[in-house]
């Protein structure tokens, strides 16, 4: 019995926590981070200053774990990726997973995109940095040549563009998001086809 009870107060725990992560994140892309205070997350939450600090000492730690929740399928993404044979159907599922993980942490993303500065300043610039090579080392042929390499760290870069630069663009949402996968698959496509001859 003891257990379920916890269980439950770890989920509403968990819940409040999610509650504060997205408040923050819409009032960061709102007005900017910079401007954000913990007081106007606090209020916009309708619940005191004292309570989010209980989940969260600081706007920065709100920050990194939002990063740190949203970008954790992407290690886990990796890892799956060194596991498996050096295949093109490999390397086209690592594409479509990460493709589906950015779908899933498009707001934090966005805000990445606009806020290049702070993430810079912040630890959370060089995390993404980090998680981002490693989905370039297992995507890559170590032994391909280098228009080959550029072509398949360009169809991770493509997926970005998906996010930062289409989404004002005219069309379909969901189109614009199957036409950046197509040309993404098509490089990595292209690439292994390079690394292994024709």
């Amino acid at each position: 019995m003891g257990g379920t009870m916890d269980g439950t107060r770890q989920r509403r725990r968990g819940d409040t926590r999610q509650r504060i992560q997205d408040v923050a994140l819409g009032l960061f892309a709102e007005q900017g981070y910079e401007k954000t205070s913990l007081r106007e997350i606090a209020e916009r939450l309708d619940v005191t200053k004292a309570a989010l600090y209980y989940h969260f000492k600081t706007k920065e730690e709100i920050l990194v774990s939002i990063f740190e929740d949203l970008t954790q399928p992407i290690e886990e993404l990796i890892d799956w990726g060194r596991r498996q044979p050096h295949t093109l159907a490999t390397k086209q599922e690592i594409i479509r997973r990460y493709a589906e993980i950015l779908a899933g942490a498009l707001p934090l993303f966005r805000f990445m995109h606009d806020n290049q500065a702070t993430v810079r300043d912040l630890r959370i610039g060089e995390s993404f940095k980090e998680r981002i090579r490693g989905l370039r080392d297992v995507i890559i042929d170590p032994d391909a040549d280098l228009v080959d390499q550029v072509r398949s760290v360009s169809a991770i870069f493509t997926l970005h563009a998906g996010i930062s630069l289409l989404h004002d663009l005219e069309g379909d949402p969901e189109e614009k998001n199957e036409a950046v996968l197509e040309v993404a698959t098509d490089l990595v496509t292209q690439a292994h086809r390079g690394a292994v001859g024709p």
